[in-house]
């Protein structure tokens, strides 16, 4: 620090970060779901962190592609969506979620940031709160229970529950 001159302190406040796997069978990637991602990322829901394709041929051979490869045109419209892009994912990371993916498929790994979640968390944080849990439901159960729902309500509806 220069004589004069107080250095001003920065703090960065990020949100939680999630992974979610995207998987095509076939290895028919295309990139057309990069309109939807975008949404969420023009919107500030999210950002994205690190995005890579993994792609598992028909005899389980694995190639990992960073989505900022420009010259593969399957991920020129992520691409787009990467500006900040941390790339976090370790190469041991990638291996464990290629494990997983079956074969002759195509999966689009992404590691975003909830954006919608950092002034929330400098609430909680301002009033001398922690988060002490914190989990993700998958789509499928909330349908389930849905469902559940439903045939109960009509049971009760039809007088026999």
């Amino acid at each position: 620090m220069k004589a004069g001159h107080e250095e001003e302190e920065t703090t960065v406040t990020l949100g939680p970060l999630e992974y979610t796997v995207i998987g095509f069978a076939g290895n028919n990637f295309d990139g057309s779901i990069a309109d939807e991602i975008g949404r969420v990322v023009e919107n500030g829901t999210i950002r994205i962190v690190d995005a890579v394709a993994i792609i598992k041929d028909g005899s389980g051979d694995v190639a990992i592609v960073e989505i900022d490869a420009k010259s593969d045109q399957r991920f020129a419209s992520i691409a787009t969506l990467l500006e900040g892009r941390m790339g976090l994912f370790t190469p041991e990371d990638l291996a464990t979620l290629a494990e997983g993916i079956p074969d002759n498929t195509s999966a689009l790994v992404l590691l975003f940031e909830h954006r919608w979640a950092v002034r929330v968390k400098e609430a909680i944080q301002a009033a001398g709160g922690v988060l002490i849990a914190r989990s993700v439901i998958p789509p499928e159960i909330l349908e389930e229970a849905s469902a559940e729902l439903e045939a109960y309500a009509a049971q009760v509806e039809a007088g026999v529950a």
